[in-house]
């Protein structure tokens, strides 16, 4: 049997035998349909990568008011989006780990204040174009310029000067900084011709697929770039984005084969949709985190009571359970977990109605709190808010839930309300975590987070090079979020995927981030 079952797993995989027809004939061998399924996706893999056909990609997040821009990029949606035309300089590979793209190589001086990366050469835009550093340059122009509205902003603005040397582009510092090379990898900073100063909404790029239609919030159509130049992508003759942003439909348009892959399983249904034969389901840890955010400027968020009490009434392993079902860890109100390298563990904060009464009490705030919700905020987040509205009337602290329409959640709602769901993927460093996202200067400071200390502590963090110092100022960072910021942390969410076994190629997601960094599109193949 080990042998008739080895020549059709050979014919299977090379394509000359239907999937039909494998299981058929899998069966008559006394073969399970989930052994089958296994033992074909293990063919297919080992016989490498196969060009041609058509990948249709189910996801979350997006919505009408999305574009091609990538400075704007604020969801997963724009972000493999732009995976599929455009590429950075360097993008993470492995924990903690960075591999070389449109640089070839890096440096910088003994005191990690000047930094040169040096450009590929013979590299093409999707229009022709030859690649050159001063297109690189203008790129980092536009996002670090003070007008810039870049999601990339704020960790770029610790460069003092920039400059072309050939085919070297030059990054000078105002302090040092020796995690430079990883805010390169920042899914904002796709390369564009002249920066993208001239049309940042053109699609043009180095990536394996030029866009053929754009319809955001709808779907997102390419067809293979025939001037790309990396071959370790770009295997499908076409790539489909489609905008699912119901959890149900998402996952019921894999089942039906409308879609090949799709992201954010929901963790209450992930357990039976990978019951299904053709159908695997990737888990994977990482920094993502799934949040309630205040706006520490905004009544009656801007007292700090009034946050403690919020945050005494979470209860989070309930939270956990019930809505993440296994699929995820307790938060800490930090967006800092084990998943960074220089973590440091807080006493956990323990749901306590007592403590959060007191603190809503001492903030002499009298009436409902108003908190906006919605799917496309995290897979889950109503049944979350339920949960948070149910755990706080045990301190007699009034929640008043509001569900927005998913369209426009990103747009309308994220980092313009007070309070509301969120989520952030989380970055490959704490200085770029808290440079996004804590910086009191930063565009996407969501919390309104403004404290001189930690500011203080941002930037000379980056110039220390003893770890020990740069740990111990970071676990101070920390605290002065955990314990004054506007961020309610209950989970670290596992990123679960599913893809359909008519694909082939997935890895687990090397960067601890999902469909494989978003690059799943990108890097797989048709396998039938």
């Amino acid at each position: 049997m080990t042998n008739k079952l080895d020549y059709l797993k050979v014919q299977a995989a090379m394509g000359r035998m239907s999937r039909r027809e494998f299981f058929g004939r899998a069966a008559a061998l006394g073969v399970t349909g989930a052994m089958a399924n296994t033992l074909l996706a293990g063919a297919v893999k080992a016989a490498g990568p196969q060009k041609g056909g058509t990948i249709k990609v189910g996801m979350s997040g997006g919505g009408s008011g999305d574009t091609l821009d990538p400075a704007l990029a604020a969801n997963q949606t724009a972000t493999i989006v732009n995976r599929m035309w455009g590429q950075p300089l360097l993008e993470l590979e492995g924990v903690s780990g960075l591999r070389n793209v449109l640089a070839e190589e890096y440096s910088s001086s003994p005191d990690a204040k000047v930094w040169t990366f040096k450009i590929r050469k013979d590299i093409q835009f999707s229009n022709g174009k030859p690649l050159t550093a001063e297109d690189v340059l203008a790129t980092f122009e536009r996002h670090a310029g003070e007008e810039s509205k870049s999601g990339a902003l704020g960790i770029l603005r610790g460069i003092e000067k920039m400059s072309v040397d050939g085919m070297d582009f030059i990054v000078e510092l105002s302090s040092a900084n020796a995690d430079l090379p990883y805010l390169m990898a920042d899914y904002h900073l796709i390369i564009q011709p002249d920066g993208g100063k001239d049309d940042p909404t053109a699609g043009i790029g180095t990536g394996p697929y030029i866009v053929t239609s754009a319809e955001p919030g709808v779907r997102f159509t390419f067809g293979r770039n025939e001037n790309a130049w990396d071959d370790t992508m770009g295997f499908a003759d076409q790539v489909e984005i489609i905008v699912i942003n119901d959890d149900t439909a998402r996952v019921a348009a894999l089942q039906s084969g409308q879609v090949d892959m799709i992201d954010k399983v929901p963790p209450r249904t992930a357990g039976l949709v990978a019951r299904a034969p053709n159908i695997t389901v990737h888990s994977k840890s990482g920094p993502g985190h799934y949040v309630f955010i205040m706006h520490c400027d905004t009544g009656p968020f801007d007292n700090n009571d009034l946050r403690l009490a919020l945050k005494y009434g979470m209860n989070r392993q309930e939270m956990v359970d019930k809505v993440l079902f296994g699929y995820g860890s307790v938060g800490n109100d930090s967006p800092i977990n084990a998943s960074y390298p220089l973590y440091t563990e807080f006493e956990q904060r323990a749901y306590d109605p007592d403590k959060a009464a007191f603190h809503y009490k001492k903030s002499g705030h009298d009436g409902p709190i108003l908190l906006r919700t919605s799917d496309n905020s995290f897979p889950g987040a109503p049944d979350a808010a339920a949960l948070f509205q149910q755990s706080l009337s045990a301190a007699g602290i009034p929640l008043e839930i509001k569900r927005e329409p998913n369209d426009g959640y990103w747009s309308e709602v994220w980092n313009k309300q007070p309070f509301c769901t969120s989520y952030w993927g989380g970055r490959p460093t704490q200085d770029q975590m808290f440079s996004t996202a804590y910086y009191s200067k930063a565009d996407w400071n969501d919390t309104r987070f403004n404290n001189a200390e930690f500011d203080k502590l941002l930037i000379e963090a980056r110039a220390e090079l003893d770890q020990d110092k740069r740990k111990a100022m970071y676990a101070t960072m920390g605290g002065l979020v955990r314990d004054e910021g506007g961020l309610i942390c209950p989970m670290f969410n596992d990123f679960v995927d599913a893809t359909s076994a008519r694909v082939a190629g997935y890895d687990e997601s090397p960067s601890g981030y999902g469909l494989m960094n978003y690059y799943a599109p990108a890097m797989c193949w048709v396998a039938a």
